[in-house]
């Protein structure tokens, strides 16, 4: 929703390239400027007044809807905003330096003190090998070593933790159930596989004497500015008018559909682990037209899952390609586990797609109705040493339900275990989401 909320800034207030070097600071730096920590205080302030008055929120961000989650889910998502958006205690609510460090030894164990050989090996021997060549070493051994990604200043300017990043947990502690916040997210990969390792201009992709001479980082801010513009340009639809999608009629004051002008949408957030239950509600059933499944939520692939897809709708899975700690042999067998999830779930290869390291796609046939009485072998959780992300990725994206008149997006939950000293005690029993 803070991203989101950023998307759809007005122009006015914020300029294109603030808004451009705001989302890539947030999305990928473990460590803020001063401007960009107080976006995030403002954005989440607002956010958090906006979510307990539905009218309210459907006023101002008429893009989201929150209707379906529950009300101690809404609570929570209120909380997690305020805790964005307090200064109480400073870095020391949140001290990102330290947590980053103690994760990173974990994952490194007695590899942390050769952390920059293990940081180049990654980088040369896995993440070029497989495509990514335009990742600079420098860029990435400054990601490994303290998170910040996208360094668009002095570095000296990044030094407000990123709240966005935080998690929590219920932890075991001297056999007592204990709230802590921690940073379970990725140290392993790094953002620059989004944005950073394609681009339409092709000139961004030259080399000169076999290097890029364009890095990731240079890259990725070409290609979210684009981005950005293009979203500028799509005029927005109005909170005042009574019906984006309709016009009045010419004589007889009948509302037809509007020839010109942008097509309205809306977000829809759901409650945890509804994946499974969603085919039981008619709005939802056969209702979408594309399924979009990250890696690491590939074991919620499942026949009631792609009951909710249309005939004809398309099902997209992201390969584990740029996972550094799969070798070969893993890779293929998780491409091999996707396959056989997706045809469980009533989905074919899509015909006369390209061969790709990177996704999966598919088609649902138009007579195809996967069995979802009878799920016990067939949505069998995969196995862990094919799906389970290694300890030190990030904990991955849902997956993405497109329908015709909007996006569907359920909630997730971290999936690495985590390390007690890594976490930072809550006040209170309710760990944040």
């Amino acid at each position: 929703m803070l991203i989101f909320s950023l998307v759809v800034e007005d122009p006015e207030k914020m300029g294109l390239q603030e808004r451009s070097e705001t989302f890539l600071e947030v999305w990928g730096n473990a460590l803020l400027r001063p401007p960009v920590a107080a976006f995030v205080r403002a954005q989440a302030n607002h956010l958090a007044q906006l979510v307990p008055e539905p009218d309210r929120l459907a006023k101002q961000l008429p893009w989201i809807s929150l209707g379906a989650l529950k009300f101690h889910e809404r609570d929570a998502l209120e909380a997690v905003f305020r805790f964005w958006a307090s200064e109480e205690k400073g870095p020391a609510a949140f001290p990102m330096s330290r947590l980053w460090d103690s994760r990173l030894r974990h994952y490194l164990g007695s590899r942390y003190d050769a952390r920059r050989g293990v940081s180049d090996w990654d980088l040369h021997m896995k993440l070029h090998d497989r495509g990514a060549r335009v990742i600079h070493i420098r860029e990435f051994r400054r990601w490994r070593d303290t998170g910040v990604a996208f360094e668009l200043r002095d570095s000296s300017a990044y030094h407000v933790p990123n709240r966005t990043l935080a998690s929590g947990r219920l932890l075991n502690h001297r056999g007592e159930r204990v709230a802590a916040r921690g940073y379970w997210g990725d140290i392993a990969t790094g953002p620059f596989v989004a944005f950073g390792i394609e681009a339409d201009d092709e000139s961004l992709l030259r080399t000169s004497n076999g290097q890029p001479i364009k890095n990731a980082g240079e890259i990725t801010q070409h290609n979210v500015t684009e981005l950005f513009r293009a979203l500028t340009a799509w005029e927005r639809p109005r909170a005042s008018e009574v019906d984006p999608m309709e016009v009045p009629g010419e004589e007889d004051g009948t509302r037809e559909r509007a020839a010109a002008g942008p097509e309205f949408f809306t977000v829809h957030f759901l409650p945890l682990h509804s994946s499974q239950t969603l085919h039981h509600k008619t709005c939802y059933k056969e209702q979408f037209q594309l399924l979009y499944v990250a890696c690491g939520m590939v074991h919620l692939l499942s026949p009631e899952l792609g009951a909710c897809v249309a005939p004809g709708g398309h099902l997209i899975v992201e390969l584990a390609r740029y996972l550094v700690d799969l070798r070969q042999e893993q890779l293929q067998a998780f491409t091999a586990r996707v396959r056989e999830l997706a045809q469980a779930a009533g989905f074919a290869p899509q015909p006369g797609a390209r061969p790709s390291e990177t996704f999966a796609r598919f088609y649902k046939s138009r007579n195809s109705a996967p069995d979802c009485t009878n799920l016990v072998e067939e949505s069998r959780p995969p196995t862990p040493e094919v799906l389970a992300p290694p300890p030190g990725l990030l904990a991955p994206a849902s997956g993405v339900l497109v329908p015709a008149s909007g996006v569907l997006v359920p909630s997730h939950e971290a999936t690495n275990p985590p390390s007690e000293d890594l976490t930072q005690p809550l006040q209170g029993g309710t760990p944040p989401p």
